[in-house]
């Protein structure tokens, strides 16, 4: 009897407890919903009457299309509950899609109502723009430039460079994509880190990075820019490295698994340098040194041969190796072969075999051929 009784207490409060995290879920859920009708609408005392304010000003020139929370795990001690939420947002005019973020809020219950005391980023969670400062927007006219701490005369400095980037862009890669870009200028290299999720130091000397999904459907890219880095280039290649950057986001629909890194850096390369007049030992000098020592590469480079955190010297052979290869092809074939080339590439079903599918198919020869081409050329042009 006294079993039974224990059993049935267990079961009742496994039932209460079940229905009070329910009940818990839901207040927490309906006071995010408000403090996002707030934001978007722009209802600076609605906002307040969800919790802390931090925030609310800080994306006050952010163009938001979306802003939802979910609450994904809920715990709660006595009068605190701290919240796993899955936050999506969207930029009004540049994302096709919301982007996530995982966050970590809590929140204070007080007068029979829970409010907002900090909303983070969860553990090990990249930063958001807005968790570094107040957030300035500079308009293009292909672009947006998210900025935090910077000079307003230098955001419009990175829109004109991502302006003139678009339509150099286009003019090569003749595929649908949407013809804008968001560039995001934090304050400094370790900024940028927090921005991406990763160590300061897998970014030194690295001057932009693109982030987004591969594939078709992605939501949206961001180039991300290292100031420290971005600083020190001259006018060109400044102008270059946007104009790199933008090509990852035209052919994010047609980069897969199964592209190389040699191909997809290699290419935006070669969008990048194309139309600027310069001699291909300027553009590659560290394999012109290499070729005029007598050390021309067995191969094409490896996506091993990218890695940041790698040796410069031969990460910037591994980049100026992959613009070589493209700028073989779009000489010898034709820059739409090249186009066919890279799409034909990407949407092989896997890695294996997907160059040399496409090689016969699109250019008519095999990696084997093109390596030796390749080669001769280095050769030819870089001695």
């Amino acid at each position: 009897m006294v079993v039974l009784c224990l059993l049935l207490l267990v079961a009742l409060t496994g039932c209460g407890g079940g229905t009070d995290t329910a009940s818990l879920r839901a207040d927490v859920q309906r006071v995010l919903d408000r403090r996002a009708a707030a934001l978007l609408g722009r209802d600076a005392a609605a906002y307040a009457a969800t919790g802390t304010r931090t925030g609310f000003d800080r994306v006050a020139e952010v163009p938001l299309a979306d802003w939802t929370y979910r609450v994904t795990g809920l715990e709660r001690t006595g009068s605190t509950a701290t919240a796993d939420v899955d936050l999506r947002y969207r930029l009004a005019g540049y994302d096709a899609g919301a982007l996530r973020a995982r966050r970590t809020v809590r929140l204070t219950r007080a007068d029979g109502a829970w409010r907002v005391t900090a909303d983070r980023p969860a553990p090990k969670a990249p930063r958001q723009p807005w968790d570094q400062g107040t957030v300035q927007a500079v308009r293009g006219a292909h672009s947006l430039v998210l900025g935090i701490g910077r000079a307003d005369a230098a955001l419009r400095a990175y829109a004109g460079l991502a302006d003139r980037a678009v339509p150099a862009v286009s003019a090569a890669w003749d595929g649908d994509w949407p013809r804008r870009v968001v560039v995001i200028v934090p304050g400094s290299l370790a900024a940028m880190a927090e921005l991406l999720g990763s160590p300061a130091s897998s970014y030194q000397g690295i001057a932009a990075v693109t982030t987004g999904e591969s594939g078709a459907g992605a939501p949206a890219d961001r180039i991300v820019v290292n100031p420290e880095a971005y600083g020190l280039l001259g006018t060109v290649g400044k102008q270059v490295v946007l104009t790199h950057e933008t090509t990852h986001v035209a052919t994010r629909a047609h980069t897969g698994a199964a592209t190389p890194l040699w191909l997809s850096e290699g290419y935006a390369d070669w969008v990048g340098y194309r139309g600027t007049g310069r001699a291909p030992a300027r553009i590659a000098p560290e394999l012109a040194r290499a070729v005029a020592e007598g050390r021309v590469p067995d191969a094409l480079p490896a996506d091993d041969d990218f890695g940041f955190t790698g040796d410069a010297t031969e990460l910037a052979r591994a980049y100026e190796g992959g613009w070589a290869a493209c700028r073989l092809i779009a000489e010898e074939w034709g820059e739409d072969r090249l186009d066919a080339f890279y799409r034909a590439v990407g949407a092989h079903g896997r890695r294996d075999g997907a160059v040399a599918d496409a090689m016969r198919r699109v250019l008519g020869t095999t990696p084997e051929d093109f390596t030796l081409r390749w080669q001769a050329r280095l050769r030819t042009e870089l001695s």
